[in-house]
């Protein structure tokens, strides 16, 4: 698992207030350990996602939820067909 801090350090531009933000509005995931969070993998990989949506196609931010809604269907869905 990796501190907040491991993972604004590893995306360089990103500011722990946004992914602290990002948190809040349940974009991305996090343990909250004796205070502090902590992302898994799989949580850090969003937060590339969120950064690619944002950076490289240019998703405002107020599409943001809507993609990754989108997004998180098309995932459980490909889950689902995957099981049958």
């Amino acid at each position: 698992m990796m501190t907040l801090e491991l993972v604004c350090a590893r995306f360089g531009h990103l500011q722990p207030e946004e992914l602290r933000d990002w948190v809040a509005a349940g974009y991305v995931r996090a343990d909250a350990e004796a205070g502090e969070l902590r992302f898994q993998d799989i949580d850090v990989e969003r937060v590339r996602l969120i950064l690619e949506l944002r950076e490289d196609l240019a998703v405002d931010e107020e599409a943001l939820p809507l993609v990754l809604s989108l997004l998180d269907q098309i995932y459980a869905l490909r889950r689902r067909l995957g099981e049958v």
